[in-house]
């Protein structure tokens, strides 16, 4: 019996999907999203997992995007809730801030904003503030706010730029943030500040003016 032509041209992409070219499962997973097949959204779900390559990565998440996202949120939620692969869980919330479906707030939990994986939470902070609705900003805020001074400079500017997005709700954390006894969330908090005034300035230079204001206090003079 021969096999139908859609169905010969979806066993194809799965074995596209699976090659061990990156040049070969970058143009399955463009075909895909070219033409969307919802049988085809598991394996892209499943290797959003898996996948090396940032930029085939990249494509999985445009191809999901582009089916409907009352079939692919779901199995979305189901990866950040149920997997114990960080990257699944990076991957799979950086999917749904490109999608951008408010049905999918629920899966942002304090826990995925509080994760103990630096990209699992950076990218449950730019899911929450693209997904976030409206009136939670303040809350979300508040959560956010919870993790100044953490990680490396990519961790502490995500988190910047995430907070900066909440707009003016921002502020009363901010000021808090900025008399907090820890003094690298202090620097943290007062280079968010410097970046929310100027969003043009670099991050670095704006750390290291907090530092210098951390020491020496606003007028300079050491405390």
């Amino acid at each position: 019996m021969t096999m139908p032509k859609e169905d010969t041209r979806t066993a194809r992409i799965l074995q596209g999907l699976e090659n061990s070219s990156a040049s070969v499962r970058l143009q399955a997973a463009i075909a895909v999203g070219t033409n969307p097949d919802p049988r085809i959204v598991d394996k892209l779900v499943e290797r959003c997992a898996i996948e090396p390559e940032f930029y085939v990565r990249d494509a999985l998440t445009w191809a999901l995007a582009r089916h409907s996202p009352s079939v692919v949120i779901p199995k979305l939620v189901d990866e950040i809730r149920e997997s114990r692969r960080a990257q699944a869980r990076s991957q799979a919330l950086h999917t749904l801030s490109k999608i951008g479906d408010r049905q999918a707030w629920p899966a942002i939990t304090r826990e995925l904003l509080t994760d103990a994986d630096d990209e699992v939470a950076r990218s449950a902070w730019r899911a929450a503030v693209v997904l976030v609705p409206e009136g939670e900003e303040a809350e979300l805020a508040g959560v956010l706010a919870t993790q100044f001074g953490r990680g490396e400079r990519e961790t502490r500017l995500s988190l910047s730029r995430a907070l900066i997005g909440l707009g003016k709700v921002m502020a009363p954390v901010l000021r808090a943030a900025t008399a907090n006894p820890d003094p690298r969330v202090r620097q943290h908090a007062i280079a968010t500040e410097r970046l929310s005034r100027d969003p043009g300035a670099e991050f670095d230079f704006a750390i290291e003016e907090a530092k210098r204001i951390v020491v020496l206090g606003p007028s300079g003079q050491e405390r």
